[in-house]
């Protein structure tokens, strides 16, 4: 992994930068969080790139000039909005490409801890075939219809993965191996929009990828306080219940090899 924090002369901190794990952020009309954002990631990680999945609020050119001064920092620039998980499938497309295994995904509004950054990267090291996902830790920013509504896709998730560890589907605060998740990808069309954060982990454990789960702080920002939610919830929760009944019949077509390797063979 081989990202080190050293200190220069003048005290600032400055990070070797990883070959093998890199911070990977969609990034849609965030407004100045998505500025944030990035240069958070940047003060616990190398590299951070970044999709913009063709936002019209005027960040692209801000975060373009990010990379130009930082070249740590690597901007994708999609010419039209396809989603969150259409933006990061091309990410994770050209980060294997550049010989990447792992990335940790975080969303662009500035809701997720950048200082977990090296902890989950750490853990993702020591575990490489596993996927890393942020158990959130809600405090009293959080809208009690998200805290709730987010129990019943757990729930689902967990029947269609046997109970199998995964406490939270929709934190999207996470490390994936990228070859097995670019392998799934490419097997459906779907995944492409806000359904990624939990069809990826139910697909990735079906492929036999376990979760270690770490807490994260997550924070909700008010419009007031320059906060920009893109969430949906009548389309989004649609989308998200159509997902699990979309994935039940491939879920009852394995059940007898999910049902072994739960409870009679451990890897």
């Amino acid at each position: 992994m081989d990202n080190l924090v050293n200190l220069e002369s003048n005290g600032k901190r400055r990070l070797t930068p990883s070959t093998t794990h890199l911070v990977l952020i969609p990034s849609y009309n965030p407004g100045d969080k998505g500025v944030e954002t990035v240069r958070a990631a940047r003060e616990f990680w190398a590299p951070v790139w970044v999709v913009v999945d063709g936002s019209t609020d005027g960040t692209t050119e801000k975060l373009l000039k990010i990379a130009q001064a930082d070249p740590q920092v690597r901007v994708i620039v999609r010419a039209k909005n396809g989603g969150k998980g259409a933006a990061l499938f091309d990410g994770f497309v050209e980060a294997q490409r550049a010989g990447f295994t792992h990335a940790l995904t975080m969303d662009s509004d500035g809701q997720h801890p950048a200082q977990c950054i090296p902890a989950f990267m750490a853990t993702s090291a020591e575990s490489p075939q596993a996927m890393v996902l942020g158990a959130p830790v809600f405090d009293s920013s959080a809208p009690a219809v998200r805290v709730r509504g987010r129990r019943i896709s757990n729930w689902a998730a967990r029947v269609e993965t046997l109970w199998a560890g995964i406490q939270d589907t929709l934190f999207g605060f996470r490390v994936y191996p990228i070859a097995s998740l670019v392998a799934v990808m490419r097997q459906t069309s779907w995944m492409r929009h806000y359904d990624f954060d939990a069809e990826a982990v139910v697909r990735l454990y079906w492929r036999g990828v376990p979760a270690i789960n770490l807490p994260a702080p997550v924070r909700y920002f008010s419009p007031a306080e320059g906060g920009v939610s893109h969430f949906r919830y009548w389309r989004d929760n649609v989308l998200l219940t159509s997902m699990y009944f979309r994935l039940l019949p491939s879920f009852l077509f394995q059940l007898p090899r999910l049902v072994g390797r739960r409870f009679f063979w451990r890897p």
